[in-house]
Order: structure tokens, then sequence, then C-alpha cells
């Protein structure tokens, strides 16, 4: 354990480091300038301080009172050698955070006594450093488990749905990540950024529930068909809601919510305005946006120029005018999304995704 020693006096300083050395498993660093003292001992780790008080340019206390202003200095034991009538002085010495005194001339007995009580002090501080470091790594190590459970539900959650449906898996990464560039501007936390990340890909998991004859017709829906699919978003919610999880939570609340229209006439509750939760008033742009750019058996994609007036020209009817706002704010982002995600490698772009890679 490093014990430093701290005396503008050579001779006490050479007194010091023979006793220093009665102590088993220690090391006497020693300095006779107070400043380059206090700097080695803000730069390194002492286990314990042997301070002089009466010292030139920079005496005991306020030495005591710059070490104890870094946070992680503030638990190493000092102990201070004062002369036996300079009382007020060790009362101020206390207040700033000494731990303990030892009286000039330095008794050899009592020296060792009270330093290895201060060193069974820091040893204590150790272990339970190194207990809580421990406990915290193992907590970080639960949450990593618990997370990569949850992305592997939303991966077979989200192939589930992708093997009913005619959009590609390349669509689900590109709309999930549309909306993370939304999200960022419209002043979410990264936390929340990265829950929307990983919930948006279930936005059409209720389509599990959507018969095969709709969900695959070529051609267009007659209004009872209509009806039927757009039970999906009613569906997805069911799936997903009452989780503990807040991610599957928000996924319910996207799965119900991204057909909503801000003018109120989207469905299945509709709602208006503000009244849609943010995140499916994201989700809406991202999708609608690369829904309309992707090519289906049933339709050509659309020129990127086209879906994006479409999006300005609906910006406060179908969709928060914040959110289209915000979304063509990214632009230069999302032409690199758009490059990155293609369709023909879906697969693997999907697999990687979510499974950390």
């Amino acid at each position: 354990m490093n014990i430093v020693i701290v005396d503008d006096n050579q001779v006490n300083v050479t007194l010091l480091r023979a006793m220093v050395r009665q102590l088993p498993d220690t090391v006497a660093i020693a300095f006779t300038d107070p400043h380059e003292g206090l700097a080695w001992c803000l730069a390194n780790e002492p286990d314990l301080i042997l301070l002089d008080y009466m010292m030139p340019g920079l005496d005991g206390l306020s030495f005591i009172s710059a070490l104890r202003a870094d946070q992680a200095r503030a638990d190493v034991p000092i102990l201070m050698i004062t002369a036996s009538h300079e009382t007020d002085t060790r009362y101020e010495a206390l207040n700033l955070g000494a731990n303990d005194f030892l009286t000039k001339p330095v008794d050899r007995i009592e020296f060792l006594a009270r330093s290895r009580n201060m060193l069974a002090l820091r040893r204590g501080q150790k272990q339970l450093a190194d207990r809580a470091s421990w406990l915290a790594e193992e907590v970080r190590k639960a949450t990593r488990e618990i997370v990569e459970r949850e992305r592997d539900t939303i991966f077979r959650l989200s192939r589930a749905a992708e093997y009913r449906d005619p959009e590609t898996g390349a669509h689900i990464l590109r709309m999930a990540h549309y909306s993370n560039l939304i999200a960022a501007r419209m002043g979410m936390t990264a936390q929340e950024q990265e829950l929307l990340l990983q919930a948006a890909p279930m936005h059409d998991i209720g389509k599990v529930g959507t018969p095969d004859h709709i969900l695959l017709k070529p051609g267009k829906l007659t209004p009872q068909e209509w009806a039927v699919m757009r039970e999906h978003a009613n569906i997805g919610h069911e799936i997903l809601r009452d989780s503990p999880s807040p991610l599957l939570r928000m996924a319910a609340v996207i799965a119900r919510s991204h057909h909503e229209k801000y003018d109120g006439s989207g469905y299945p509750q509709g709602l208006a305005g503000d009244d849609i939760p943010l995140v499916g008033r994201i989700v809406a742009v991202a999708d609608v946006f690369d829904a309309l750019t992707s090519a289906r058996p049933y339709k050509q994609a659309w020129p990127l120029e086209r879906a994006r007036a479409f999006l300005l020209e609906h910006s406060g009817t179908h969709f928060d005018s914040k959110c289209v706002d915000a979304f063509m704010q990214a632009w230069p982002e999302v032409l690199a999304i758009r490059e990155r995600y293609q369709d023909e490698e879906h697969q693997d772009a999907l697999s990687a995704e979510f499974e950390g890679v």
C-alpha cells in the first residue's frame, strides 16, 4: 500500500521512512515540497498520507482542502502531524477531512498503531469498492442478457410478420432507422430513441392475424376486406401489450397508432393531433415514405422526389408537420440509410441488425 509522506523537513522524512518500513506490504513515497506531494496524490492512488502541518507555501490545512476537493480522494486516510499545543489547528483539520493525528516528536509505537488503524480502514474501503464494482458488473451482465433476449424476441416477431407480408426485411430496417432520425430531432432522449429503433420493426406484427387472401391480394381490396385488413393494428397491440418490457410496450403503442392520421381520419381509433402517441406519429412518416419508395408485387416504387412531395403535401393532415420537418432536415441521412439497406440483401441485414453483429 502506498504511504505518502509530505514534510518539508528532510530529517523528519528520513525518520518517518524508517518507521514505515516496519509496516508490512507498504511503500513509502516522500515529498519535501508539498505542491509536488499534492500533485502526486491527485494523479495516483495514495492509501495513507502522513502530513505535516507547518510547511512553507502550502500548509497542511490547505493541502487537505485541495485533496478533499477531488471526489476520488475524498476517502483517503490522512494522518496529520502537529505540535502538542496546536489544538485549534487540529479542530480545523478535522473539519477539513483529517482522520487522525500524531504529535511531535512522533512516538514510534503510537505511529505504528495509528498507521495500522488507518491502513485497515483503507483496506476496508477498497474491499467495499471492489464489491460494488463486481456487483455493478454483474448487473451490467444481467442487463445485457435481458436486452439480448428482447432483441431475439423482436427479431423473431419481425421475421414472423415478414413471412406473411410481401414487405421485405430491408423495409423493416429502413423505416426503423428513418424513425430514429426523426426521433432524434423531436427531442426524444437517447434511451427513447434506442427503444424506438428496436420497437419500430414490429409495427405490422398484427398482420400475422390477417387472412392470406386479403394480405396477399394483388388487386384493390373491397370495403369489407379493408375492414379486416385494418384490424392488424389492434391485433398487433393485443399481441404486444401488457408486457413488463418497456420495449414491447412501446412496440404495442406503435402497432396501434402508426395508421392514425393527424386530422383524425386514420384508424383504428380515429385519434387526431397530439392525441396520437408521438412514436406513432413518427413511425407513420417513416413507414409511408419507405412503402411509397419500395417496389411491391402490386406497384412500382415511387421516385424519391415524388414521395418527398407526398409527405410535404399531406403534412398537417395525414402526418404531424413537425415529424415531416424533422424527416426533411435529415434528408442526407435518409439517403444514406436507403443506400445501406437494399432489398436484395434484406435477410443478412435483418439478422445482423438484431443479433448485434
